[in-house]
């Protein structure tokens, strides 16, 4: 018997309501089969069961918020006895807010369209084959019409896994792979607008010149989690400015070509992300994390690229063993990663446990940003605007000439503990010589 309780769905959310149970008390499960479907702040997932056997209680009904690590049902061996079902939670009782003083304003509040829940969209069928375990996977499959017997999984039971489906189509945009006949694609249901991220709280007008508005969860959780970064990590910052007209040389060549095969725009991010993972092979400590009066050198790349949902807050989802993917397995990623966390749709081992993280404050327009650090990681990179500049260049013959090339900032936040400047601004001028001098056309 095997108790099963509501895990991490992130770094800095505490509790998830339980919003769908896949299996009736009674019910069989797999190992690793969706069981329940859970909805945070930060992230709608489903959640596999962590045993096989029977469904034997459940503790926590459809519509009930619970914290982190509660027990919410119960898996037992099969012929153990089975407990009756929980009934569904009733509806919340709505109490009238207090009366306000009579010497205080008059809160005006302006009015706000009920929310409207979406039924649960089904990702599009991929036949009854017992590896394609993840929703994701599933997606992914229909997306890029792949044949799923000529996938290899390496998963639990041969179960193919994101990762699986990736790197074989990377191996098919490089000619590794011959492309098999894939099954008619089957169009998804356009997802109902309610399943966007959550609007913004209501505002209050307190007299004529001020406004009050609740901060979300996901802001509350977002600040105390940077508070406590500020007070445990000794901040510093260190700046280098990178000439981006060797990268954009590869990438005017290969924007409109890599489009057409990816669905989305090559930008300077990806390259920017190959840059730092290459770098971290010559400083390691960089790719580390704090435990104590320890330093944890992490031999693989987690690479988390922070997320703007929408003004609401950022998530951190992760480049998984970045450090093995070419340039444009990086940014298929990146791409897949940042349109699913903006629609609240990654699942909980998506968006923890990085080891260095980017954060793209120039598609915003930034041109400095001292970022805080995502803890326990000892340095946060900040890829700030890139716009054109005069600068100076080398021309045959050894003498010097002014051109007009794309130019911008990269500041990263470090930890003072971890390391000292020297070895910060020495990682930063690496980066920075690897995507002023690399042949970038060979990722191609």
């Amino acid at each position: 018997m095997a108790e099963v309780t509501l895990p991490q769905l992130g770094e800095t959310v505490t509790e998830g309501t339980i919003t769908r149970w896949f299996k009736k008390v009674g019910d069989t499960v797999a190992l690793d089969e969706p069981l329940f479907e859970v909805s945070t702040d930060k992230v709608d997932t489903e959640v596999p069961s962590p045993i096989a056997g029977v469904l034997t209680e459940i503790r926590v009904p459809e519509g009930e918020t619970v914290p982190v690590g509660a027990v919410i049902g119960v898996v037992g061996d099969a012929g153990a006895v089975v407990a009756a079902p929980v009934a569904a939670a009733p509806a919340p009782v709505v109490e009238a807010a207090p009366a306000p003083v009579a010497a205080a304003p008059t809160p005006v509040v302006a009015p706000a369209p009920a929310p409207v829940v979406a039924a649960p969209v089904s990702a599009p069928a991929t036949g009854n084959d017992n590896r394609l375990l993840s929703p994701v996977v599933r997606r992914l499959v229909n997306e890029h019409n792949l044949s799923v017997d000529s996938i290899a999984g390496t998963g639990p039971g041969g179960r193919i896994t994101r990762e699986d489906v990736l790197d074989h189509i990377d191996k098919i945009a490089t000619g590794a792979t011959p492309a098999a006949p894939a099954p008619k694609p089957v169009v998804a249901a356009p997802v109902p607008a309610a399943s966007a991220p959550r609007v913004a709280a209501p505002v209050v007008r307190v007299g004529e010149r001020d406004d009050v508005v609740a901060l979300s969860k996901i802001r509350q959780l977002t600040g105390a989690h940077m508070t406590m970064s500020l007070s445990v990590s000794p901040h510093a910052l260190s700046v280098v400015e990178v000439d981006y007209a060797n990268v954009e040389n590869t990438r005017a060549k290969t924007k409109d070509e890599f489009k057409s095969a990816e669905g989305f725009s090559l930008t300077y991010l990806p390259f920017i992300s190959r840059a730092v993972v290459d770098a971290l092979v010559d400083f390691p400590h960089m790719n580390a994390s704090i435990s104590g009066t320890d330093l944890i050198v992490h031999r693989y790349v987690d690479l988390g690229i922070a997320v703007d949902i929408e003004g609401l807050g950022l998530l951190v989802p992760v480049v998984r063993s970045a450090e093995g993917k070419r340039l444009r397995a990086i940014a298929r990623e990146i791409s897949d990663l940042a349109t699913r966390a903006k629609s609240r749709k990654l699942g909980p081992d998506e968006i923890q446990g990085g080891t260095f993280t980017i954060s793209n404050n120039g598609s915003a327009g930034s041109v400095l940003t001292m970022a805080i650090i995502n803890q326990p990681q000892v340095a946060i990179l900040s890829t700030d605007a890139i716009s054109r500049k005069p600068v100076v260049v080398n021309v045959p013959g050894g003498g010097e000439s002014i051109a007009i090339h794309p130019v911008g900032h990269l500041a990263m936040s470090w930890d003072h503990r971890a390391f000292d400047g020297a070895y910060a601004a020495g990682f930063l001028v690496r980066v920075k010589e690897i995507l002023e001098t690399r042949d970038w056309s060979s990722e191609f």
